[in-house]
């Protein structure tokens, strides 16, 4: 009886544990099943997570934007990343410039597809900004340029790094923001090297001798000077390029009617060996090609030298404009009057309207003919004479006028 109690109260134990074992199993099925699904809905909120926003350890331009989208990372990026590459006397820096964007929407959307993963990565990611960094390269290159300056038989070395005082890399381009010393540095060789306006000794022809005594002469519209606008331009490219060497022919400027600048690299003062000269004294003409005299004029007639002052001949160097044949002069008289005078051939050398040209109507062709009844500014010729002036000079010669 005993024994079949204790029988009973073993197996009502063991019904206790089965039943404990159950429940267990039971809530293990439960949590496991809500474990599960929390897993899988952690790693689908993961997924949704990672399909719209940066992985933790990106950096875009030195500024971390991990976990932000995309919108808020360009915001990040143009807030805080640098832009703007400065050389500043010799000196280059990275800054910024919080009036330009540094990066768009577009450009942002490109890095994430390159870091997205299906899943959150740690892995780090740096995007660099490779033209900004390749912009300081070339500026700290441009500070150390020296560009050889050639002009007038002579070399200046021009270095960055003394002359521009500040230059800028914004936005994809290059510029000179401050060129200061550069362009006091070409005014200061122009000064040095220019023609124009020039006093120097020239020799001129007498009789049949093509150099004769020595006068002191100065050029007018004839010559050449720097460029100085032209000249900066080319030479700030030549530090962006690397450019060692420039030639400062192409560079030039000049007066009158053509604007290119003449006479550079011509011996002879500039005057080269085909040229005219006019003796306002002798009432002569001269015309000198290939350094040898080719014709002599005993007899024109230059400007008036009493009344209105505008019609004297000016002296000085100039240079022929152009050759018309026929033509027709128009101006006025000194009673105001208007004139229309047809000529075979007109060879003008200022923008005053002097030159050279037949004169039918004129009868006086004597040596004093042009102290009262001259022309108004011109050089009078022969008609029977003309052509041999016409004949033997050229456009850009220059002419040389003096007493």
């Amino acid at each position: 009886m005993q024994s079949r109690r204790k029988l009973k109260k073993h197996n009502n134990r063991n019904n206790l544990y089965l039943v404990l074992a159950g429940f267990i199993l039971i809530f293990a099925v439960i949590f496991g099943v809500i474990s599960y699904n929390n897993h899988i809905a952690a790693q689908e909120q993961a997924k949704k997570f990672a399909t719209t926003h940066f992985n933790p350890n990106v950096n875009i331009y030195g500024v971390k934007v991990g976990k932000l989208t995309i919108n808020k990372a360009t915001k990040k990026v143009n807030k805080q990343a640098n832009n703007v590459i400065v050389l500043e006397k010799g000196k280059v820096s990275t800054e910024r410039d919080p009036n330009i964007d540094t990066i768009n929407k577009q450009q942002v959307t490109n890095f994430f597809k390159k870091q997205h993963t299906t899943m959150p990565s740690k892995q780090n990611y740096i995007f660099a900004n490779n033209e900004l960094d390749a912009a300081n390269k070339k500026m700290q290159t441009v500070s150390d340029t020296i560009v050889n300056y050639k002009v007038a038989n002579k070399i200046y070395k021009l270095e960055a790094k003394k002359l521009i005082n500040q230059a800028v890399f914004k936005q994809g381009k290059y510029t000179f923001t401050n060129s200061e010393n550069l362009v006091a540095e070409l005014n200061k060789i122009d000064r040095a090297v220019s023609t124009i306006h020039q006093k120097y000794t020239f020799a001129v022809p007498t009789r049949n001798q093509v150099s004769g005594k020595k006068i002191t002469v100065k050029n007018q519209s004839y010559g050449w000077g720097i460029y100085v606008k032209k000249a900066q331009s080319a030479v700030e490219q030549a530090f962006l390029n690397g450019t060692k060497t420039l030639d400062g022919k192409d560079y030039i400027y000049g007066l009158g009617y053509s604007t290119y600048g003449l006479g550079y690299g011509k011996t002879n003062h500039g005057i080269g060996n085909n040229y005219i000269v006019v003796s306002l004294k002798k009432q002569e003409l001269w015309v000198v090609k290939n350094g040898k005299l080719a014709v002599h004029l005993n007899d024109i007639v230059t400007g008036t030298k009493v009344g209105n002052k505008s019609n004297v001949t000016p002296e000085g160097v100039w240079y022929i404009h152009y050759k018309q044949s026929p033509a027709t002069l128009r101006g006025r008289n000194n009673d105001g009057s208007k004139y229309a005078s047809p000529v075979k051939y007109w060879m003008p050398f200022t923008l005053s309207g002097c030159g050279f040209h037949d004169a039918s109507w004129r009868s006086d062709w004597s040596k004093r003919a042009y102290l009262r009844g001259g022309s108004h500014g011109c050089v009078n010729i022969k008609p029977s004479e003309v052509k041999y002036v016409w004949s033997n000079i050229s456009k850009h010669e220059p002419v040389i006028i003096y007493n």
